[in-house]
């Protein structure tokens, strides 16, 4: 055990049944001695910290009473062992770790009766003979001086360089770190604490975080769950039959059918919370305005626990202003402009810059996509950051949030894809376009998009309407601007950007690839009070604004 987790340690040189505990001296108190190990003076400078045993009568340095030249160990009651230095030791007396079973560094310990070796890293391990109340076992527990090849009976892994305990009344073996794993927890995948079971029935159990079969930190189990505050996390109020009161509006909204809108207005129609069109789904209209929410949309919880992060989030539905720190989603990096979940922990290191959109909240860590066979999860911290994950769909590298099969073939595929509707409205089509996953064409046909009149490659994911047989790109009815709302006003960097709707019937062209704006938006900035520039896309205003600055600041320096 080390001294900056102990103040107090055990003397190694003590029988591990009646251990003694080493006193902290500094050396304006007079040693007795030298160190017993090394054999050197004990002064060294006037703060230095050594150690003193009163029961042996001897004194270590601080770094030295952790390798006595002769000690009884935990692991090896029956006899002492001795420090054996390995540069002296002929190549066919030395021995692995009897422990570990690795081969030990130069220094070490051997027992001189038997063949027990112990190198100096599992040395250091020390432990009790016996735990006498355990909160994990109603009966003490006695140290079992061999390594547990067996899988232990709380975590059911096998890890022989870890000391267990067992309980030979019960046939009970326990790893030491597994003998306080707390008894009731609680995780951000599920909305209801875990109680531990020792047992599980026989069938077949998946684990649920890293999908892997079940074989068979903190402590909650005497803490009062924390209330749910049901009148907060409800986001709104019923006040009559289809009628509600939201939690941020100051109209009442009535639940509405997507067919009973007039013809103008399905075309117009926007979710204020994930910005899509309002489509085939039930919907909540506002009796005076012009504010609208899904159904599913609108029972979205104002708190809740996800697996996308440790803490407890809550829906923020205040206006996006500035477009590189409140508009874009920390889980799949698109620009969105609708209700977004923050973290308000103070602990959190990402508090201030973490947010997720509500398409991406929406989708359950543990799913079956239609454009896969296995269900998809979402991994375990360990295997986000194993290696380069590319999404299969985008061919993308998906930087820290991506979704895996739960089973062993490698299917990865990036929020962005796995967030895009599978049916969509077109203003060109009275069919809803289906989302279709990649074909095969036998007939050698080729398709073509309705929208930027471009070849497309039927093998990728697009959108398709069977019957009046259109097919359309992903990114040409979904571009960077599928969650931007007509009307919407944001900061880039010091100009005001108005989001439009891009109805009109000579689409304007833009200033940044010079071509037709396609996307059902496109953005409108005031130059300076000059001119206008419209752009067709995020990327495209980026380039353009971006690009206009660079000049105008390097036509200053020539002028200079």
């Amino acid at each position: 055990m080390d001294s900056k987790t102990n103040p107090n340690p055990i003397c190694r040189l003590s029988h591990p049944a009646h251990p003694h505990t080493l006193s902290p001296r500094t050396s304006k108190e007079t040693p007795k001695s030298v160190c017993s190990v090394c054999s050197r003076d004990m002064f060294v400078w006037e703060d230095d910290l050594y150690y003193s045993c009163t029961t042996c009568d001897v004194e270590f340095h601080k770094d030295c009473y952790s390798e006595p030249k002769k000690l009884i160990h935990p692991y090896h009651l029956q006899h002492p062992l001795d420090l054996i230095d390995g540069k002296n030791e002929s190549e066919a007396e030395s021995n692995k770790c009897t422990w570990c079973g690795s081969n030990p560094t130069r220094y070490y310990y051997r027992c001189s009766i038997c063949s027990f070796c112990l190198d100096v890293s599992c040395s250091f391990r020390f432990p009790p003979l016996t735990i006498t109340n355990p909160r994990s076992h109603h009966h003490p527990l006695s140290l079992f001086p061999r390594p547990l090849l067996v899988p232990c009976d709380a975590c059911g892994s096998v890890n022989r360089s870890d000391p267990s305990y067992a309980c030979f009344q019960c046939n009970y073996m326990v790893h030491v770190s597994c003998i306080n794993l707390p008894r009731v927890i609680k995780l951000t995948r599920h909305h209801h604490r875990l109680s531990y079971t020792p047992y599980l029935s026989p069938s077949s159990w998946s684990c649920r975080v890293c999908h892997k079969n079940v074989d068979n930190k903190r402590e909650l189990e005497w803490e009062p769950e924390e209330p749910e505050n049901s009148e907060n996390a409800a986001p709104f109020k019923k006040i009559g039959d289809g009628l509600i009161e939201y939690f941020c509006h100051e109209h009442h909204l009535r639940l509405e059918k997507y067919k009973d809108l007039e013809d103008e207005d399905q075309e117009h129609k926007q979710c204020q919370a994930c910005a899509l069109p309002i489509d085939s789904r039930d919907f909540y209209n506002c009796t005076q305005c012009d504010f609208s929410l899904h159904e599913v949309c609108a029972n979205l919880p104002r708190e809740l626990d996800h697996a996308l992060h440790n803490h407890k989030l809550f829906l923020d539905t205040s206006p996006q202003e500035d477009y590189d720190d409140d508009m874009s989603c920390s889980v799949c990096q698109q620009r969105f402009s609708g209700f977004r979940y923050k973290c308000r922990d103070k602990s959190c290191l990402i508090r201030d810059i973490f947010q997720i959109h509500v398409g991406c909240i929406s989708l359950p860590d543990y799913f079956t996509h239609k454009s896969h066979e296995h269900p998809l999860c979402f991994p375990i911290l360990e295997l986000r950051y194993k290696e380069k994950i590319i999404c299969k769909v985008c061919k993308k590298h998906c930087l820290l949030y991506h979704l895996q099969c739960s089973t062993t073939c490698e299917f990865d595929l990036c929020y962005r894809c796995a967030t895009f509707p599978s049916e969509v409205r077109y203003n060109h089509d009275e069919h809803p376009l289906s989302l279709c996953y990649g074909e095969e064409t036998s007939d050698g046909n080729k398709y073509w998009c309705d929208i930027c009149e471009k070849k497309l490659d039927s093998t990728e994911w697009f959108y398709t309407c069977n019957k009046c047989c259109v097919t359309i790109h992903l990114d040409c009815i979904f571009s960077s601007s599928i969650y931007m709302k007509p009307g919407f006003t944001f900061r880039y960097i010091t100009f005001n950007v108005k989001v439009l709707r891009n109805n009109s019937n000579t689409r304007p062209i833009c200033d940044g690839c010079e071509h037709r704006c396609s996307a059902h938006v496109c953005y409108e900035v005031h130059w300076y009070n000059r001119y206008t520039l419209v752009s067709c896309s995020l990327e495209c205003l980026e380039q353009r604004i971006d690009g206009s600055l660079k000049k105008k600041i390097r036509n200053r320096k020539l002028s200079l």
